[in-house]
């Protein structure tokens, strides 16, 4: 994505004292950003540089600052979660190899300091973050590709319960399903009349997977809003894109009622195997869900922010 403004940081060195200081005299430090170096004048280099080194200075296992209920390595939790959200736009801005690359970074480097003192709490609290940020179905920056090294480390890390590991394998196991860049599961589906397609079988340039439910606010939201741009309609038209409006759930009673909302120019079906759910074929955590394939069904964006696919549809591609 473009246009989001880059983090010129300044460093800020900032001396504290260890974390088992108990008196009133502890030092609270600002988050310590990174300086982007001054050479670095292009956008997309300024942003490699900001996703390979955010989290440098703060993880500096020689300088572990002090921890509480409201402190994270020295920092106010209310700052650290901000530098999050400044991170999680950074990771936006470069591409998805890199950036999931920077977040195995970060797992490292916590738990490195993990491993300096376990009674720190920058493992806890940024791994919670990271789940937060990255894979809540209502973040907008949830990315389960970028997520996915992180949770696969989590699964794997000897800081994690064994209860816990096979939760976090498990959606390791989901986010590496239909990843960006690979070809999108294949099913069958059945229209109203009971004909059967498959999502192979449709042929367009570029095809929306939407999985909605009869009745779901968010979903009739995203009907209108596809229908409001004029470009969707002329693609239809021409061929160029397909929009699959797929139910995987078992009331077709419901569904059927349903029909009349949905657009006619639109595949609307349902999955009549079950497979969907049943043999995991995607990871559809929360309705609604968004894919955006190419004519080939390789993955372009995988459960994508309504409005990342809005300003797909709406720039010059």
């Amino acid at each position: 994505m473009t246009g989001k403004p880059i983090l010129y940081i300044v460093v800020i060195l900032a001396a504290v004292s260890c974390r088992q200081r108990q008196d009133d005299n502890f030092h609270v430090r600002p988050f310590p950003q990174v300086e982007v170096p001054s050479m670095m004048t292009d956008r997309s280099e300024a942003a490699s540089f900001l996703a390979g080194h955010f989290w440098d200075e703060f993880t500096d296992t020689s300088d572990l600052g002090y921890c509480d209920s409201s402190i994270v390595n020295g920092v106010r939790i209310g700052e650290l979660e901000q530098a999050y959200a400044n991170y999680a736009a950074v990771l936006e801005m470069v591409p998805l190899r890199e950036a999931a690359s920077s977040v195995s970074g970060l797992f490292d480097r916590i738990s490195a300091v993990e491993r300096k003192d376990t009674s720190s709490n920058v493992f806890e609290v940024l791994s919670d973050m990271t789940s937060r940020y990255l894979y809540d179905p209502n973040s907008p920056f949830r990315n389960e590709d970028i997520y996915l090294p992180f949770v696969k480390g989590l699964s794997e890390s000897a800081f994690i319960p064994d209860s816990r590991k096979p939760g976090y394998g498990y959606d390791a196991r989901m986010c590496a399903l239909n990843q960006v860049g690979t070809k999108a599961a294949d099913f069958v589906f059945c229209d109203k009349d009971g004909r059967r397609y498959s999502l192979y079988g449709i042929r367009a340039d570029h095809v929306i997977l939407f999985f909605s439910n009869p009745g779901c606010t968010a979903c009739k939201q995203i009907m209108d809003e596809l229908n409001s741009i004029p470009r969707v309609a002329e693609m239809i038209g021409d061929g160029s894109l397909a929009v699959l409006n797929i139910y995987i759930d078992s009331d077709l009673e419901e569904w059927r009622k349903y029909m009349p909302v949905y657009p006619d120019n639109w595949y609307n079906g349902y999955d009549p195997d079950f497979v969907i759910r049943t043999e995991i074929r995607y990871n559809v955590r929360a309705i609604p869900s968004l894919y955006l394939l190419d004519r080939d069904k390789t993955v372009i964006m995988k459960d994508v922010p309504q409005e990342k696919l809005f300003w797909w549809l709406t720039a010059d591609n």
